[in-house]
């Protein structure tokens, strides 16, 4: 069983700060299972979006858990915004949580192909 959404946007906020990093919920969406999309912010201005991933990434072992995989690597906070525009007119129910973190590896999980990349450490 998954966790509501509202709860594991605010989880995710919490364990930010607990970091040192920056966190708030852009989007609130619908409480019980609205889709959460990440978007992390990088000093340099550019930001990286994370999706849900598809459930053909889901087995048995990973049922109630939360992956995402990556949407958008290092794009003008403009292309970022256009996607989750599209994205809420296609899901008008989803979250939207915003980071300000060099690396969230530790806060969300990812898809095995991104997470076992050693390239890839956003």
């Amino acid at each position: 069983m998954r966790l509501k959404s509202e709860i594991f946007a605010a989880a995710l906020v919490r364990n930010a700060f607990a970091r040192g990093d920056f966190a708030a919920i852009e989007r609130k969406g619908a409480a019980e299972g609205g889709a959460v999309f990440v978007r992390q912010s990088f000093r340099d201005g550019t930001e990286t979006l994370y999706a849900p991933a598809p459930q053909s990434f889901f087995d048995e072992d990973t049922t109630g858990k939360r992956l995402f995989e990556l949407r958008l690597d290092r794009q003008p906070r403009e292309a970022v915004s256009e996607a989750l525009d599209r994205e809420i007119r296609f899901d008008p129910d989803l979250w939207i949580v915003a980071l300000e973190a060099e690396e969230i590896g530790s806060l969300v999980e990812l898809q095995a192909a991104e997470r076992d990349d050693p390239l890839f450490r956003r």
